[in-house]
């Protein structure tokens, strides 16, 4: 057991060894590793940790909060540049997602579906912030957390609308289909709608963020690791270059999963409003 925690020592060191470059010394590329991802806690609270990617959703909360609330505290019919921001996010959802995907009956969801994106999209650009430079949501019990909010509310609103029985028919029998068909297309249908897009609506956010934060960290520390000599210096700035196209891309990435996640939670809801037939 000590040999284990002196190895699990000795790669957290290396992990974030500052004087090791190529070309100097023997020691290798110090890559990514499940260190990277693990943060010591700020404090405790009995068993709880509180750490540093907690920290970034309660300031991304707070952020998040205080600027539709400046926005819309105190709304003026000439709108000022506050009120403006935030009437263009608000609408960039409202009517780009709500009620192009859901139409009139998506009005009560809008607040839901507003606070998925803005939240998601800000725990995602923490990962390009100076001093943060983490994606919450590549911890998966974010992603996690948030799929299970949205299959709760869906489950709600399939039962709620349709009733019981109705809302087994919405989830498990399309309609319009041959009966011979349904002996397959059932089961498929119950698991795919039950079980299979809350389990892919957490992983593909939480698999783009966790393969952005490494390729970044990559390039970043070999950056740093071939830094030294004037052939390792040339190799180092490849790497930023790269580094920097990398950051550019995983903006838009950032931005990309959020729209995805609140789409299809507003499919998800479009389709439990829809009446079983």
């Amino acid at each position: 057991m000590q040999k284990e925690l002196l190895v699990t020592a000795d790669a957290q060191t290396l992990a974030f060894e500052v004087d090791c470059h190529l070309f100097q010394g023997s020691c290798g590329f110090p890559a990514p590793s499940a260190w990277s991802f693990i943060f010591d806690p700020i404090f405790s609270i009995g068993p709880v940790d509180f750490n540093k990617p907690m920290l970034l959703a309660i300031i991304g909360t707070i952020v998040i909060v205080s600027l539709f609330w400046a926005g819309f505290s105190k709304p003026k019919v000439v709108p000022g540049k506050l009120q403006s921001v935030a009437e263009i996010l608000y609408d960039f959802v409202h009517r780009g997602i709500a009620k192009e995907i859901i139409g009139k009956k998506g009005e009560p969801f809008v607040p839901l579906l507003v606070s998925l994106f803005f939240f998601i999209w800000v725990m995602n650009l923490w990962a390009i912030i100076p001093l943060a430079q983490f994606p919450v949501t590549s911890l998966i019990a974010y992603p996690v957390g948030l799929a299970l909010l949205v299959w709760v509310v869906y489950m709600s609103v399939t039962f709620r609308n349709n009733g019981f029985v109705g809302g087994i028919r919405n989830l498990c029998v399309p309609s319009g289909l041959p009966k011979p068909i349904y002996v397959i297309l059932t089961p498929i249908e119950f698991v795919s709608n039950i079980f299979v897009r809350p389990f892919t609506l957490a992983v593909r956010l939480f698999a783009n963020m966790f393969a952005g934060h490494i390729l970044i960290l990559v390039f970043t520390i070999a950056t740093w690791y071939m830094l030294g000599t004037v052939l390792g210096t040339v190799y180092a700035t490849a790497s930023f270059a790269v580094t920097l196209a990398l950051t550019v891309f995983e903006m838009f990435i950032q931005a990309l999963q959020a729209y995805v996640f609140t789409v299809l939670t507003a499919t998800y809801l479009s389709q439990a409003l829809e009446e079983a037939h």
